[in-house]
């Protein structure tokens, strides 16, 4: 069975995403860069050819769709923290934020090749996080009382991973754009 992808997404509402650009960027131009960011997401994810469906807040499924494709698979996030969110995901799958500008359809080809050989796959962020997670199986443990956005997420999922016994295989370090420093990197984003 091929994993899914999951894309965890937020409505792109001034002064509601991406919060961290603001002081950047302003409310409207954080906002217009989380669509571009998302956009871009689902484009890779369409050309990978792998199935894939967004986790939303924010706004009704129906909006989304309206944005992205009709023939788009829209799923509400449900309650909780983010691990919470992220624990709800079905294995095999592969979850994934869309802030990651050099995440690529062949990225997520690896992530997915990389889970018929390995229990989990794991896309370091330089921020200390990971852009992207894909399981074989269900491993909530790693998502139970973890540091959500500080520079410990990585190194701690390594650490629950091999408690488990669970050697992942690694994907390239990228860097999710959150703060006006991450931009540096891609100028052409700015809006």
């Amino acid at each position: 069975m091929s994993p899914e992808i999951a894309i965890f997404v937020r409505w792109p509402e001034p002064g509601k995403a991406k919060t961290r650009l603001i002081p950047a960027l302003g409310a409207e131009g954080a906002a217009a860069l989380y669509r571009k960011l998302l956009e871009m997401t689902v484009r890779e994810a369409r050309i990978s050819g792998l199935p894939f469906h967004l986790r939303v807040t924010g706004a009704e499924p129906a909006r989304f769709r309206e944005w992205l494709g009709a023939d788009i698979d829209v799923r509400d996030q449900g309650g909780g923290d983010l691990g919470e969110k992220l624990a709800r995901v079905p294995t095999p799958g592969i979850m994934i934020g869309s802030d990651c500008p050099g995440l690529t359809a062949q990225l997520l080809r690896d992530a997915s090749n990389a889970l018929s050989t390995h229990a989990a796959v794991i896309g370091p962020a330089d921020d200390g996080g990971y852009w992207l997670l894909g399981l074989a199986e269900p491993m909530p443990d790693l998502f139970t009382e973890m540091a959500w956005s500080t520079p410990a997420v990585f190194p701690e999922t390594l650490r629950r991973l091999k408690a488990l016994g669970v050697e992942p295989h690694i994907l390239p370090e990228l860097t999710d754009i959150d703060t006006g420093d991450d931009l540096a990197a891609w100028p052409e984003l700015i809006p």
